[in-house]
C-alpha cells in the first residue's frame, strides 16, 4: 500500500480481488483465504482499511504543503531585496535626493517641468517688462505734461513781458506825443523844450546831445526866435544865413520857432553829425560860428 500512496494523492486504492492477492503475495507470502473478520465485516459503518488508505491518499501531504507556502515567501523576500539594493544604488550614485519618489520620475516629466518653469519665468519677465513699460509711459507722459506746463508758463511770462513792453512803449509814445503837443504849443515861450522833443526825430535822445545843443544855440541867439545879427543878417534861433534857407521847412520861418528849430537840427546833422560835434567846432573858431 505504501507504493500506491507515493504515486498520486488522487490514485484509486487497489481492489481486494484475486489480482490484489497475487500482488500482495509476492511481497508477503501465500495469500490468505480466510474471510475477513472483525468489526468491519459485521458493521458496514466502520470503514475498511482500503477505504481509509484511499481517504489518506486524497489529502496533500506535509511535504507538498511546505513547498506551496515557501514559494510566495521566497518571492517576496527576493523582491524586497531587489528594491532595497536598487534604492541603495540610487542613493550611492546621487540619483535621488532625500525624497525617494524622485527616483521614479521619468525624463519626460522632468523635461515638462523644466518647460513649465521656463514658461513661467518668461511670463513673469514679460509681465515685469510690460509693467515697467507702462510705468515709463506714465512717467514720460507726466514729464511731458510738466515740461509742457513749464514751457507754457515760460511762454506766458514771455508774452506777458512782451505785452508789458508794448504797453510801456505805447505809454512812452503817448507821453512824448503829449509832451510834444505841449512843447509845440508853447514853443515861443519855451523853445528849449520844443527842441528836446524834436531832437528825438533825428535819433538824439541823450542828455549829452541835448546839453551840447543848448550851449550851441545859447551862444548863437540865446534861444530867441526873432534874433538877428546886425552885421551878417543871420536870423532866428539857429542863426541861419541867409534867413531864407529855413523856408524849406515852412514859409513862417521868421515867426515860428518850430520851423527854425527843425531847420537848425537838420543843418547840424548834415554838417556835423550831432550837436556835440557842432558845439566843439563852434568853440574852436574865433569869432564863433558853425
Amino acid at each position: 500500500m505504501a507504493r500506491y500512496e507515493g504515486r498520486h494523492r488522487n490514485a484509486p486504492a487497489p481492489s481486494t480481488g484475486p489480482s490484489s492477492s497475487r500482488g500482495a503475495g509476492r511481497a508477503s507470502g501465500p495469500a490468505q483465504t480466510t474471510p475477513p473478520t472483525g468489526p468491519s465485516a459485521a458493521d458496514p459503518r466502520v470503514p475498511s482499511p482500503a477505504h481509509a488508505s484511499a481517504a489518506r491518499g486524497s489529502r496533500p501531504t506535509k511535504q507538498h504543503r511546505k513547498r506551496h507556502v515557501g514559494r510566495p515567501i521566497l518571492a517576496g523576500a527576493l523582491a524586497l531585496g531587489l528594491g532595497a539594493s536598487g534604492l541603495a544604488y540610487a542613493k550611492a550614485n546621487n540619483l535621488i535626493g532625500t525624497d525617494p519618489a524622485a527616483f521614479v520620475v521619468g525624463n519626460g516629466v522632468v523635461a515638462q517641468t523644466d518647460e513649465l518653469a521656463r514658461a513661467a519665468t518668461v511670463d513673469t519677465t514679460y509681465r515685469a517688462a510690460a509693467s515697467v513699460s507702462r510705468n515709463e509711459r506714465r512717467t514720460a507722459i507726466a514729464a511731458t505734461g510738466l515740461r509742457s506746463a513749464k514751457e507754457l508758463e515760460v511762454q506766458k511770462k514771455k508774452e506777458a513781458a512782451k505785452q508789458a513792453e508794448k504797453a510801456r512803449a505805447a505809454a512812452e509814445l503817448a507821453a512824448r506825443a503829449k509832451e510834444r503837443q505841449r512843447a509845440v504849443a508853447n514853443a515861443k515861450s519855451d523853445p528849449k523844450s520844443a527842441a528836446r522833443v524834436l531832437m528825438a526825430d533825428q535819433g538824439w535822445t541823450s542828455d549829452a546831445q541835448y546839453n551840447c545843443l543848448v550851449n550851441l544855440w545859447t551862444g548863437e541867439s540865446d534861444w530867441r526866435w526873432f534874433a538877428e545879427n546886425p552885421s551878417s543878417g543871420a536870423y532866428g534861433i539857429p542863426q541861419s544865413l541867409p534867413a531864407s534857407k529855413m523856408s524849406q521847412f515852412g514859409a513862417d520861418y521868421r515867426t515860428n520857432p518850430l520851423t527854425q528849430i527843425k531847420w537848425g537840427l537838420w543843418y547840424i546833422k548834415m554838417s556835423y553829425g550831432n550837436p556835440c560835434n557842432a558845439w566843439s567846432t563852434w568853440q574852436a573858431r574865433s569869432p564863433h560860428w558853425y
